[in-house]
């Protein structure tokens, strides 16, 4: 079997090439990929090269890596270790992080033959053993993509702790009816942590959304409205903190009292400090955005941890659990992330989407693996469509869909793209 995949030779050195696959051994799978969504972590991978805790050391000429790890696609192949559990068609989405006997090799990292910006990929025996091989029902190949990224924002609600009055056991997860806020929380997975707090399995009594941009906080309002949160008895505020007493602004919405839960979406300094500053009693900062500067630090007030019990907890992804609660809340209608994506493009696309990620704006980049297509914003389709009837009818749809992602662009697109060719 024939691939096409952006290969990692080494530090900012990614090849979009084809080769032949092996044959798959009796414990691996072949799959064909559809959809990847472009991660901030393999930015990092890609600056980072074999350095990066994933990526092998032996990373080179003899040994380069699929990138990609947010993605979804069908099953082609089954080894017959694996025939009682798998079949060719099969819908999958995959959970990356499947730290197998210990180690931190991961799809997307650290595999020649397994990432999600490819056509054709061998999942390797570990990912089944682990049980990181997700059945996919959905209809729609990026929701599967999204799963990932949801699993992060899941795993940091369940990570979230509170105690009661007079005992000290733990009772973990966001505080029922509490107040919650999501800081500099407009950005895309600021916007799939609005959706999970508004529509996952504890519900906060007041959900409160802050960034400095106007125009993010009116398109994150524009859909998830307070309107329909308030539908759900769920009292939802959007909030500009640019100005100086943006802390009374905050504290003021919960009469003085504070915040029970806090989620820091940015690695700014000040953004970590508001958030120590609006923690209630018993209140839980959880700090969600990864820093790149390994000695990043911020106040924190240690008087009100020791008199106040306020504390912080810290996440780094999401486990297979967290990634099946994604999927089954998408499967339900619960939430839908298709928010997060701002971007479309073809596999051709992902080699300079990948090493630029940090300086194009926007949310998450979707990339469909199979097509030869630009990255484009949806906000541009329209413009690009004076020149291309293939943007032209993506337009359309996306504008019937309130200028979001969804099934019919994603069907339209892979029945119309040029496919992909090097």
């Amino acid at each position: 079997m024939k691939s096409i995949a952006l290969r990692m030779y080494g530090k900012e050195d990614l090849r979009l090439e084809s080769f032949e696959l092996p044959p798959i051994s009796d414990g691996e799978i072949l799959a064909h990929v559809i959809s990847d969504s472009i991660c901030m972590s393999s930015f990092k991978a890609v600056e980072q090269g074999a350095a990066h805790k994933r990526v092998p050391n032996d990373l080179g000429e003899s040994n380069p890596v699929i990138i990609g790890h947010e993605f979804c696609g069908e099953i082609v192949e089954v080894g017959k270790n694996w025939a009682h559990k798998f079949k060719k068609g099969d819908r999958f989405s995959i959970q990356p992080a499947i730290n197998y006997q210990g180690t931190l090799a991961a799809p997307g990292y650290s595999y020649k033959f397994c990432g999600g910006d490819a056509t054709y990929v061998i999942i390797p025996n570990e990912v089944m053993l682990m049980d990181a091989l997700l059945p996919y029902k959905g209809d729609a190949f990026f929701y599967g993509s999204l799963s990932e990224p949801m699993s992060c924002i899941v795993g940091a609600f369940h990570a979230n702790y509170h105690t009661t009055s007079g005992s000290y056991v733990h009772k973990m997860g966001i505080r029922e009816g509490g107040n919650l806020a999501i800081l500099a929380g407009a950005g895309p997975m600021g916007l799939g942590a609005i959706d999970n707090a508004l529509h996952g399995a504890i519900k906060p009594g007041m959900v409160v959304v802050t960034d400095i941009d106007d125009a993010r906080l009116e398109r994150a309002a524009s859909i998830l409205t307070p309107e329909n949160a308030a539908k759900d008895g769920i009292k939802l505020v959007y909030l500009n903190t640019k100005d100086p007493d943006s802390v009374d602004k905050l504290m003021a919405l919960t009469d003085g009292k504070g915040y029970d839960d806090v989620f820091v979406y940015a690695p700014v300094r000040p953004v970590v400090e508001t958030a120590d500053k609006i923690l209630g009693r018993d209140g839980c900062l959880n700090f969600f955005a990864g820093p790149i500067d390994p000695n990043f630090s911020a106040m924190f007030n240690f008087y009100n941890v020791h008199y106040a019990s306020t504390h912080v907890v810290g996440t780094s992804g999401g486990n297979t659990q967290d990634m099946i609660e994604s999927l089954d809340l998408m499967h339900q209608g619960r939430i839908n992330p298709s928010a997060m994506i701002t971007h479309v493009g073809g596999l051709d696309a992902a080699r300079e989407t990948t090493l630029n990620l940090p300086k194009i704006p926007g949310g998450k980049k979707l990339i469909y693996t199979n097509i030869s297509l630009p990255l484009t914003a949806i906000a541009d389709f329209e413009k690009a469509g004076e020149t291309d009837p293939v943007f032209k009818e993506l337009a359309k749809i996306t504008s019937a869909n309130n200028h979001l992602w969804c099934k019919e662009a994603e069907d339209y697109l892979l029945a119309h793209a040029k496919p992909i060719e090097v």
